[in-house]
């Protein structure tokens, strides 16, 4: 272990690194920086490889959880810098790693052991993108350029990320660059005036919902009955009511709370609470389902690549695809969620077992994250302690506390990883725009902006107010 540590503190000399700013910027420059990265990674995001050629995008229902866009710089987008993150936290919180993140020196050596894992990512997801056919048959010489413009690209990615939490800008890259990609698309469903061809060689139609029911209504194109639910899976007004019902929805959720009443041992006459969100894992569930999906979906392509043209019996129970490589049959089309209304009205089954397998693996993964991810009531018990915080009514110690708090967050665990699940898969059967995770994504990190937002100008012009909001 303590090889390993002086390892990773000697790497920590070689990689490039943002420093943090001498001076704390203010509001106006944070957002400066923070436009100028969300600019420049969507920039990236429209910057095509060098050599790319056409190919089916099978990862396209995952596109918006990693920010990413097929074919351009951004094609890993935030994959490798989240898989590297959810591994360590995964080994920290199972203590397979014993640092104290509490300790300065050990909170550093994390995040450099975190960065190195995450360069370690990006080269093996380039490799496995390149060698797995997800680009298309490349050459060679088009492999090695495609693979230095991905880890490149990539490593770009990682700075910026690290830029904006180093203090230059506000919040964090992978959130923003999240957040970009579902603005962008919710933008582009809504109120793109392009006319679309649905297939090759099929007359094109104006795909933005407003635009088209626009058309509609002043162009003679059949009113609103004719956009009430448009074919193709182009957006339509059952589509476009459904969104917003789902970000009201998430958006009332995402303020549901238990609240554990609690007291200072240190300062008498303190009182206060300690929250418990409905959704108290947050969209970790979902994200892990969609990593869980997106390596099943990889790793057969893959398979299919190298063992396709034998036609093995058993292959067809793992994936079948059409001549665009889009899934048709076994295990990986039953897990992908379905394209919208018209196909699940088409294959009922196809959505039902993917709300099933979405949902009893949404609450699965809550239970499992509470536990590894410190947020069990053991642990929570742990910290009110070690903050000489005591429940009212109750002995202070460690085992009375975790008491009271197992009424609450296993139950609520449960339920609140249930209702990610059916948000998400539901969002998804129905085609909502931007998909369903992609909108409990997004309005959760609006969420997140906004407080960020508040605490920011209230530093800005009363930092004594700050601190003391802070502590509360």
């Amino acid at each position: 272990m303590v090889s390993l540590r002086n390892f990773v503190k000697s790497v920590a000399t070689v990689l490039p690194e943002i420093p943090k700013p001498v001076k704390k910027p203010s509001l106006t420059e944070k957002f400066i920086w923070t436009g100028g990265a969300l600019i420049l990674y969507m920039l990236m995001g429209i910057t095509p490889l060098f050599h790319f050629g056409n190919e089916a995008d099978q990862f396209a229902f995952l596109r918006i959880i990693f920010a990413s866009s097929q074919g351009t710089l951004t094609e890993l987008g935030i994959g490798p810098i989240v898989t590297a993150g959810l591994i360590l936290q995964l080994l920290q919180g199972s203590d397979i790693l014993k640092l104290d993140l509490g300790d300065t020196e050990d909170r550093a050596l994390f995040g450099t052991a975190t960065k190195l894992l995450t360069f370690l990512v990006i080269a093996i997801e380039s490799s496995a993108y390149i060698l797995g056919g997800a680009l298309g048959i490349l050459q060679t010489t088009q492999a090695i350029v495609i693979f230095f413009q991905l880890f490149g690209a990539s490593v770009i990615i990682l700075l910026l990320d690290e830029l904006i939490q180093k203090g230059w800008g506000i919040g964090s890259g992978i959130s923003l660059f999240i957040l970009g990609g579902v603005a962008q698309t919710l933008w582009w469903d809504t109120f793109s005036p392009y006319p679309v061809a649905p297939t090759q060689g099929a007359p094109p139609a104006i795909y933005g919902f407003i635009p088209a029911l626009v058309n509609s209504l002043f162009a003679g194109g059949g009113g609103v009955a004719s956009v009430f639910i448009r074919s193709n899976q182009f957006p339509s007004a059952f589509t476009f009511v459904m969104t917003i019902a789902v970000i009201l929805f998430i958006t009332y959720i995402e303020g549901i709370r238990v609240e554990v009443p609690i007291t200072s041992v240190k300062y008498r006459g303190f009182q206060g609470v300690y929250p418990i969100k409905l959704l108290y894992v947050s969209n970790i569930p979902v994200i892990l389902v969609s990593a869980l999906t997106a390596n099943i979906s990889f790793f057969t392509r893959l398979l299919h690549n190298y063992v396709g043209a034998t036609s093995p019996s058993w292959l067809k129970y793992l994936v079948t695809y059409d001549t665009n490589f889009n899934p048709t049959g076994g295990l990986v089309y039953y897990i992908t969620p379905p394209n919208g209304i018209q196909q699940t009205a088409g294959d009922p089954l196809h959505a039902i077992i993917y709300c099933a397998f979405l949902m009893t693996l949404a609450v699965m993964f809550a239970r499992i994250w509470v536990e590894i991810g410190g947020l069990s009531s053991r642990t929570v018990a742990k910290n009110l302690m070690n903050a000489d915080v005591q429940v009212p009514g109750f002995r202070r110690a460690g085992l009375s506390i975790e008491q009271v708090l197992n009424r609450y967050i296993p139950p609520i665990t449960v339920i609140g990883g249930l209702i990610i699940g059916v948000v998400a898969a539901v969002s998804d059967v129905f085609g909502v725009f931007g998909t369903g995770i992609g909108l409990l994504l997004g309005v959760d990190i609006v969420l997140q902006y906004y407080q960020m937002l508040v605490k920011e100008q209230i530093e800005e012009f009363s930092p004594r107010l700050a601190g003391v909001l802070g502590q509360a």
